[in-house]
């Protein structure tokens, strides 16, 4: 059974910076791309960033870019998400996600199977 499950979250500041970080058991993590996506209150989930499972690539929404770095230690079977100079426009709920295939590098949203529990970021004014 495939398990994701997303820490780090919490109250920040305009400016401030979290680190969140995803474990994940029951797949071969360094077969698969791994990514983040995050859902704010009354909206879609939206794509954050994405990792190869190379570590190689990354590729980022415009949105977050210069910002985010998304990275991942395949020894330890867990991915980063280092957020910086977050704005209050960045509160919402953060999930990583993974593809059921493997070698499959993609952002679409209905292309990953298995998702974490999520875990909350409010960035304060």
């Amino acid at each position: 059974q495939v398990q994701l499950v997303e820490s780090g979250g919490g109250l920040v500041q305009a400016g401030g910076s979290l680190r969140l970080s995803c474990a994940a058991s029951g797949l071969t993590f360094s077969s698969h791309t791994i990514a983040w996506f995050r859902q704010a209150p009354g909206k879609e989930r939206e794509f954050v960033a994405r990792i190869s499972w190379t570590e190689v690539s990354t590729y980022y929404a415009d949105s977050v870019k210069g910002r985010f770095t998304i990275s991942r230690n395949n020894a330890k079977n867990t991915a980063y998400l280092q957020m910086n100079s977050l704005k209050p426009e960045d509160t919402a709920v953060y999930y990583c996600g993974a593809p059921s295939r493997p070698y499959y590098y993609t952002s679409a949203n209905d292309k990953y199977d298995y998702w974490g529990q999520g875990t909350q970021v409010t960035v304060s004014s």
